[in-house]
């Protein structure tokens, strides 16, 4: 399957390999880009296309997208895993920049709430935005290389306080359990827990005779604990600076975050992705997961990316699976060390970045690390390192110079997978 522009690039029907080949061949058309194959006529031609419709299962980690004919032929097929670590990597360039000012002589006050991004009205967050564009990105990409008319998207509203307490489902608890929560009738958590616990402490139970009763986490925060009174206890100060000493074990289970924070983030990309395209028709998971069921089909997001695109009904696969990665469109950190003594080459090393897909004894890998002397470190799009010990010599560390760069870094790594359909 190569996909065609006209010659203003305008998005065609796509056409076969062999099609492709000859028109190559004549001079009639140009490769625009290696991955997914798109060719670009050199002539005029006519602008009839049929009708194509796109199928998006949105996801907060992956999402899925097809391309189906009205015969059910997936002529485009693809599954992105969209970024996770924004977040870890603000935190950790705070922590930085509060070295930094710490260790310089002239002390500068920290600012917060001077800077006009952070109290805009309708902000949206790093994370989000991450999230968002990456929708964004896969959805405009698909409409530059294939003549799009209908649009459908898997989205859906969550109800995190249903999914923390299923009892909500009871129509006789639905209409007064939105109102009481598990804290009501408490100022906060704390409160609910100390009443709970009966303002005893649950490890000595009152033989330390210490009036000052502190909340525990049982599953540490640093170790993901939630905030939730499920992972919260009651102890005296004594039993609570020895158990985090290391003096007394704890025997008590708690419960780390859960997955709700993905449902909140899917509420709002939901959302945004509606206002920015409304003539998308919405459709939801329940309806996806009926008519997966109806097909026989396994559960992958590109199968459900099918399945909403046909609407349920059968479909063949034509295209081979582009799986995509969402990376940093750059290294940005410029040294490493305690005190930043170690410069980091941000740069080309022999004409190779990171995140470069090369080839390398007749396969396809990405540059994962590269060192001054020659040599790369290779990975799958995983992030798998790549395993040459049982090499000869000489080809057991890859050395720049034996590597053929295939496409220079962007910001996502692509590669294709065969794939067939696996019926349930």
């Amino acid at each position: 399957m190569v996909y065609v522009l006209s010659q203003n690039r305008k998005p065609l029907m796509p056409c076969t390999n062999v099609i492709a080949r000859l028109l190559l061949k004549q001079g009639k058309a140009k490769v625009r880009k290696r991955e997914p194959f798109t060719i670009q006529l050199a002539y005029e031609t006519t602008d009839y296309t049929q009708d194509l419709t796109l199928g998006v299962d949105t996801g907060s980690g992956t999402l899925g997208a097809a391309v189906s004919r009205e015969n059910g032929e997936i002529v485009y097929l693809s599954e992105v895993e969209v970024r996770n670590d924004i977040t870890g990597k603000m935190t950790r360039r705070a922590k930085y920049r509060r070295n930094r000012r710490s260790r310089k002589t002239r002390y500068r006050k920290a600012r917060w709430q001077n800077r006009a991004n952070s109290i805009r009205t309708g902000r949206f967050s790093p994370t989000m935005q991450s999230k968002l564009h990456s929708h964004v990105k896969e959805i405009e990409y698909i409409r530059s290389i294939l003549p799009i008319t209908e649009m459908v998207f898997e989205t859906g509203q969550f109800d995190p306080h249903l999914m923390k307490n299923p009892n909500l489902a009871d129509p006789k608890v639905r209409h007064w359990g939105y109102q009481k929560g598990s804290n009501y009738g408490f100022e906060n958590t704390k409160a609910m827990v100390l009443n709970r616990d009966r303002y005893t402490c649950q490890s000595c139970k009152g033989r330390h005779k210490d009036s000052k009763l502190e909340v525990h986490h049982i599953v540490f925060r640093s170790q993901g604990g939630s905030d939730d009174g499920e992972n919260l206890i009651t102890l005296c100060h004594t039993c609570h600076k020895a158990l985090h000493s290391g003096k007394i074990n704890s025997v008590f289970h708690g419960k780390t975050n859960g997955t709700l924070k993905y449902a909140t983030q899917m509420n709002s990309i939901r959302k945004q992705l509606l206002n920015l395209y409304p003539d998308a028709i919405e459709t939801l998971g329940y309806v996806t997961k009926a008519n997966q069921l109806q097909l026989g089909m396994g559960k992958k997001h590109y199968i459900d990316a099918c399945v909403i695109a046909t609407q349920g009904n059968e479909f063949s696969l034509k295209s081979p699976l582009y799986k995509k990665k969402c990376i940093p469109a750059g290294d940005f950190q410029q040294a490493k060390g305690v005190r930043s003594e170690k410069p980091i080459t941000t740069g080309k090393i022999s004409g190779f970045r990171k995140f470069d897909k090369v080839r390398y004894l007749g396969k396809e890998y990405f540059i994962k690390g590269r060192m001054t002397k020659g040599y790369a470190i290779l990975m799958d799009i995983s992030g798998t390192k790549a395993d040459f010990s049982a090499m000869p010599k000489g080809w057991k560390t890859p050395k720049l110079k034996k590597l053929k760069r295939l496409e220079a870094r962007s910001t996502w790594m692509v590669t294709t997978v065969a794939v067939t359909l696996n019926i349930a």
